[in-house]
């Protein structure tokens, strides 16, 4: 069997995507005909009896449109965009679902969700409750009341870490990232036109911790390519396959379980002792 074959089999999925293919460059509105299109392949996967969750950025974003904001400078001012657009967007969510006869839920977590054992193990319950209903949990950071998620990249201070971590959480058997870029390149495309595409990566080594450069060359998220490598080593050592693919295309979701040649697939190589805490920073 094709390694990219087993992805059909894949039953609970985490997709998360970025900012950046949420929301329309030049004004920072949210992109409706994407949302929609993200929704209804999130829908079919429910339908498909796969237990789905949604890690969602944009809440800073459209919290800044709303309120006619180019580039908020202070953490006070991001708290705030992030309350007023985390409830434009979630209400955008509920109303698309509903289109489709689908539930959904909003889950908000910081770092220390997850590093208080009390928290981390609710969390784990609520998110395998609402699986366990068909609902389809919307995930993000609570930007409104952590600072350190808005200020410090690399520990939940983009949601690529906080996909991968929700992935290690619920075990799901395959996370998948929506961005920007259409994979793991050997160089930045944008800027070295001999860099090449690497559709399968077997083992998360030096060499490809070296590549994992930042290549995004987008203002409105905060996760480059480093922190999508860093995620594909949480969640392919818990257990999970892990895809980089372009969000520009939603549709790229069901062509990766339908095995199709899309992105760049880290293959998953569960670690025996592997043990969430030690990925998070302290």
């Amino acid at each position: 069997m094709k390694i990219r074959e087993k992805l059909k089999d894949k039953k609970r999925v985490v997709i998360k995507i970025g900012s950046s293919s949420l929301v329309h460059r030049n004004t920072g509105m949210l992109n409706l005909r994407k949302v929609e299109a993200l929704i209804r392949v999130l829908c079919d996967l429910r339908g498909q009896g796969k237990d789905v969750i949604l890690v969602s950025s944009g809440a800073i974003a459209v919290g800044a449109s709303a309120m006619g904001m180019n580039k908020p400078s202070t953490t006070s001012e991001k708290q705030a965009l992030a309350a007023i657009g985390q409830a434009r967007l979630m209400m955008t969510y509920q109303r698309l679902f509903a289109e489709y006869n689908q539930m959904t839920a909003q889950v908000l977590m910081t770092k220390y969700t997850v590093l208080n054992d009390k928290s981390r193990v609710n969390a784990r319950n609520t998110l395998e409750e609402l699986l366990k209903l068909g609902v389809i949990p919307v995930v993000n950071e609570n930007d409104t009341v952590a600072t350190d998620e808005i200020e410090k990249v690399g520990t939940f201070g983009d949601n690529d870490h906080l996909s991968a971590i929700v992935a290690a959480l619920i075990h799901a058997d395959l996370l998948i990232l929506l961005s920007d870029i259409d994979g793991m390149y050997t160089d930045d495309p944008a800027r070295n036109p001999n860099a090449h595409f690497i559709p399968v990566v077997k083992e998360i080594t030096e060499e490809y911790l070296k590549m994992g450069k930042e290549t995004s060359g987008s203002s409105l998220g905060t996760g480059g390519m480093a922190a999508k490598v860093d995620a594909a080593r949480i969640a392919t050592d818990s257990g999970a396959d892990l895809v980089i693919a372009n969000g520009d295309r939603v549709e790229n979701v069901l062509m990766i379980m339908d095995g199709m040649e899309v992105g760049t697939l880290f293959l998953a190589h569960e670690t025996a002792d592997f043990q969430l805490m030690d990925y998070i920073e302290h």
